[in-house]
């Protein structure tokens, strides 16, 4: 036989007082002047019950839908992208244990008339979290001046807003250096995306300055892009060589490929061994992110890892403090990543 729903007035019975102080306590009413006493009792009772308050009735309370949106700025991320998981599973939980669920949602074409109004209106989210945004992305930019919360992962364009983010520069000159020191002097590398997006253009700004600092110049002819997919790493690699005029069985023109993440360095792991070069002996490979399958790659991947369980939970945390009518504690100073050394590199 189902269990019976447990209701507002069972738990207004179980502590002793009015369905109106329940409903005060439980939807964390400002200004309703109930004693702290009181307070305790009632959220004693409805734990004691194991009371759910109906998702109809919490909107109608609070006027919210309490949902958060996690918003990907190209819908390929959704298929392709291995940091997601890690990420919008540190967010759900946190939104769970607040009463919020999350939906995933995809702005593909920013600058279609109206395109965060639609999803939020559509969607009817509280707030939202957005991976990875675009510079150029005037909408979003100006849904963060109107002061709906968003929290981004990822430098928010224009410049203002809360943002979680790893200190991507750093991270890649770090990688880079690794591999300078280690005695890999003939550089390329292999970008995700699209220039347009500012982890993109930051993870490539560490790969410059690391060359400048060792004296280096920077060749534009040593740079290709993947998108998302270890298939395009691949492709984007045979592209690389043949552009540099690699022939079968010659030096290849570079000895060491910095990798803008995880998922395009086993593509060119991939590209590299079909090939016939070999890794490291002729070329040294680096990513970044340490996805879970990066350890198990052939070989095993050096890489930079993110804090991606951090990004995910700071980021859920700040936009439901927003949500809730805080100012919100500012991020903290971007996060660090750290070098994970594996045998792609030449050392381990």
């Amino acid at each position: 036989m189902p269990r019976r729903r447990v209701t507002s007035t069972m738990v207004a019975t179980r502590a002793g007082v009015s369905r109106t102080t329940v409903s005060f306590v439980l939807n964390a009413r400002a200004g309703s002047g109930i004693p702290d006493e009181t307070r305790r009792r009632v959220l004693r009772a409805a734990r004691d019950l194991g009371y759910v308050p109906s998702a109809a009735a919490t909107t109608l309370a609070s006027g919210r839908t309490q949902t958060i949106g996690f918003v990907v700025c190209d819908a390929r991320h959704l298929l392709t992208d291995a940091f997601l998981p890690q990420a919008i599973f540190m967010l759900t939980q946190v939104a769970h244990a607040r009463g919020f669920r999350v939906l995933v949602e995809a702005v593909d074409d920013p600058t279609a008339p109206r395109a965060y109004e639609t999803l939020v209106r559509a969607t009817r989210i509280d707030g939202m979290v957005v991976i990875n945004p675009r510079r150029d992305d005037m909408q979003l930019a100006a849904l963060i001046e109107s002061r709906y919360p968003v929290v981004t992962i990822g430098h928010p364009p224009g410049g203002t807003g809360y943002a979680f983010d790893v200190d991507n520069v750093a991270a890649t000159r770090t990688i880079t250096d690794h591999l300078l020191a280690a005695g890999r002097r003939r550089l390329a590398y292999l970008g995700y995306g699209a220039p347009s997006y500012t982890t993109v253009v930051e993870r490539l700004e560490g790969y410059r300055q690391a060359l400048a600092d060792a004296g280096l110049p920077f060749d534009e002819t040593h740079v290709v892009y993947g998108d998302y997919s270890a298939e395009s790493g691949e492709a984007a690699t045979a592209t690389l060589l043949a552009r540099l005029g690699y022939a079968a069985g010659a030096t290849p023109p570079f000895d060491g490929l910095v990798c803008g993440n995880d998922t395009v360095a086993l593509g060119a792991l991939t590209a590299l061994r079909s090939l016939g070069l070999r890794v490291p002996d002729d070329v040294a490979v680096v990513g970044f992110d340490d996805i879970p399958i990066a350890a198990h790659a052939a070989p095993p991947l050096t890489t930079m890892r993110s804090p991606l369980l951090r990004l995910g939970e700071g980021s859920a945390r700040l936009v439901i403090d927003l949500i809730e009518g805080g100012t919100g504690r500012p991020p903290p100073a971007r996060l660090q990543a750290e070098l994970i050394v594996r045998t792609s590199c030449g050392s381990d």
